[in-house]
């Protein structure tokens, strides 16, 4: 019974430790952007494995404060931004 314990112990930590490594992993790039619709603005920064996936994610979660509804966030998610700037 304590060797069981032991090795439920250990795979426990072992996937604690893959699911810590594989997530400050996927974050190897920051972006900042900051969009603007309907008349207001909203800058947020967001963090991905790639340079576009921080970028579509940072757009995305600009967008969700500033727009209302699907039609209107596809709408401002299909914009440029108003800036952007790469955080290293």
């Amino acid at each position: 019974m304590k060797k069981s314990g032991l090795w439920i112990a250990i795979a426990v930590i072992a996937f604690m430790g893959l699911v810590v490594y594989s997530t400050l992993g996927m974050r190897k790039h920051r972006v900042e952007v900051c969009m603007e619709f309907n008349g207001q603005t909203s800058c947020r920064t967001a963090a991905g494995e790639t340079v576009d996936r921080a970028r579509r994610a940072a757009i995305d979660n600009a967008c969700a404060t500033i727009a209302s509804g699907v039609g209107d966030s596809i709408a401002c998610q299909n914009r440029p931004p108003v800036s952007e700037k790469r955080i290293e």
